[in-house]
């Protein structure tokens, strides 16, 4: 395999969306696009393949001319420098669409699809037929979100929401609107990737780091690209977001230069095959990103895989718990604190198959994992992705189950051992599943009308016996119940919640309230800022919700982070 560059959101002059550069050709935006070290380009019109047609069409006639041996000296030029560039960049076709309230859609097909193909498409899309052949980013009401995803899928493209995070994106990220929409946009099945205009971000909270697969409401990690959507040949030295064909380029790991294997790449969970395109700097290092987000629920990290200490029985326990969780990685060769050195794996490919003879020997029911090596400050590093398993609970030596909470690894208690199987029974159909429960049932139940935080845990009984306090404590993550909690048999998280709870709630001039809900105090805790966060439900009940991280914030809540 190797790295390849692509550039799959380039408007052309067939485009009726103001482009900028009129007079630009198709060929001059394939010179530039070789000039630039792409491979890889897509023409993506707003609601039109007329872009892609007309250069077919203009090599399609300057090939009839050559039959019939009347082409001019300039014209056989402009032939062969067409074939040139096609030998070296893979032009695809395809489209920008713009579905219902606005948001865009980039649906990107095989070379192979006829031009009449792909405009059936986008009469499917509703996509009116006098747009066709100009296009427009004005084109009324055309089809929702979610049927624009399934069509585009169906029809054999590659389904990408346009620039996600910005303007028109289906992420609609920084607005408190949509809800399970904003969700439903971003996690759909038969989408493929987001496009993102902060990809190559340091920032914490970047969108790509938001669609990690670690927030409680968005469990599918996402692929995560960059395209210029240009709209001019070179970047407008006046503006520098008005983008040229290049200037914002992703590098993707592929067999061959193809789209069968572009697609392939973007059906998998191999998030190490793409990153952004950095010209004038080294790489982008995918694990040294992680590690900059630190251990949460779907990554973790071992400096090493030796027996010594129990070293590679830790990562085993992070295998089983990850299968029975959210899925997630595991990177052995580096500290999870990001400004210690890359330490490395000596024999990686020795210490590889012991790992792997190691899960097959030890984890029941079988788990198929993908294990690779992959370089980080050019030293091997061992990347273990874990799917999310299909027949749960998996099991460490025949008796030992583990599960994934936050950044902990710990080993199951009863309910969630009962959970695991339920899960299992509800998905293959032995038991029903529970009837929903109904609005005005939620409103009598005293429920409180903001939504919890996501993350963290409540303590909802606390009953003595004997002397010794037992805590049912609710799982914010995920709703689930665990009863009979003890100070001293509780986990990390558990037991901070329980200490704070035996030591006094909160008293009413320690909280900063802001109607029904506030903010007791913020600290840090394990590594990472957490919260606890109080509430009034319409009983007038307070609820406390213990050890908040940043991923579980959300909605109302996000204003006591945003001023503390």
């Amino acid at each position: 395999m190797e790295w390849h560059r692509i550039d799959l959101h380039i408007h052309t002059p067939a485009s009726q969306l103001c482009y900028e550069e009129p007079e630009v050709t198709y060929l001059q935006i394939l010179q530039k696009a070789a000039e630039r070290g792409l491979d890889i380009i897509a023409f993506t019109d707003h609601n039109t393949v007329a872009g892609y047609a007309g250069m077919r069409a203009r090599i399609s006639a300057l090939e009839m001319l050559e039959k019939l041996d009347r082409l001019r000296p300039e014209e056989r030029q402009e032939l062969e420098e067409y074939r040139r560039l096609l030998k070296k960049v893979l032009v695809l076709p395809g489209f920008e669409l713009t579905a219902t309230l606005g948001f865009h859609i980039l649906g990107i097909f095989s070379e192979q699809t006829s031009i009449r193909e792909l405009e059936h498409i986008l009469l499917d899309l509703r996509v009116p037929p006098e747009k066709l052949d100009l296009g427009s980013s004005e084109v009324g009401a055309t089809v929702d979100v979610l049927t624009a995803y399934r069509i585009i899928a169906e029809t054999g493209g590659l389904v990408i929401a346009a620039h996600a995070n910005s303007t028109h994106g289906v992420a609609m990220l920084g607005y408190d609107f949509g809800g399970q929409t904003k969700i439903a946009y971003t996690q759909d099945p038969n989408l493929h990737a987001l496009e993102l205009t902060d990809l190559d971000s340091t920032r914490r909270r970047s969108t790509a780091s938001f669609f990690s697969g670690a927030k409680p409401e968005y469990p599918r990690r996402m692929h995560c690209i960059q395209g210029s959507d240009a709209h001019r040949l070179v970047r407008d030295p006046k503006d520098k977001n008005r983008l040229g064909v290049g200037d914002r380029v992703t590098e993707v790991l592929l067999p061959e230069v193809s789209f069968a294997a572009l697609r392939e790449l973007f059906l998998q969970d191999d998030f190490a095959r793409t990153r952004p395109y950095r010209p004038e700097t080294k790489p982008f290092d995918h694990i040294q990103a992680a590690r900059e987000q630190g251990p949460n629920i779907v990554q973790s990290f071992h400096e090493s895989a030796s027996r010594q200490r129990g070293r590679l029985r830790a990562i085993l326990r992070d295998v089983v718990a990850f299968a029975n969780t959210n899925g997630g990685t595991i990177y052995v060769g580096v500290s999870a604190n990001a400004k210690t050195p890359v330490v490395g794996v000596q024999r990686s490919e020795e210490v590889m198959n012991t790992l792997k003879a190691e899960v097959q020997k030890m984890i029941t029911p079988p788990l198929n994992l993908t294990i690779d090596v992959q370089k980080s400050d050019n030293k091997d590093v061992i990347r273990i992705v874990v799917p999310k398993g299909s027949t749960p609970p998996y099991v460490l030596g025949g008796d030992q189950i583990y599960i994934r909470q936050e950044s902990q690894t710990s080993l199951a208690v009863r309910d969630e051992i009962v959970a695991l199987v339920k899960q299992q029974l509800l998905e293959q159909g032995v038991i029903p599943q529970e009837e929903p429960v109904k609005q005005e049932e939620v409103a009598e139940a005293g429920v409180p009308a903001v939504e919890p935080p996501k993350t963290g845990v409540e303590i909802i009984e606390s009953v003595e016996r004997k002397g010794v306090v037992y805590h049912s404590l609710k799982d914010l993550r995920n709703g689930s119940v665990v009863r009979d909690v003890t100070r001293s048999s509780a986990r990390r998280l558990w037991r901070y919640a329980i200490t704070q709870e035996e030591n006094g709630k909160a008293k009413p001039d320690e909280i900063k309230w802001d109607g029904d809900i506030g903010l007791w105090r913020k600290r840090k805790w394990a590594g990472r800022t957490r919260y606890d966060f109080v509430q009034r439900d319409a009983e007038g009940k307070i609820h406390i919700y213990y050890g908040v991280s940043d991923e579980g914030i959300h909605g109302e809540w996000r204003k006591f982070v945003e001023t503390v």
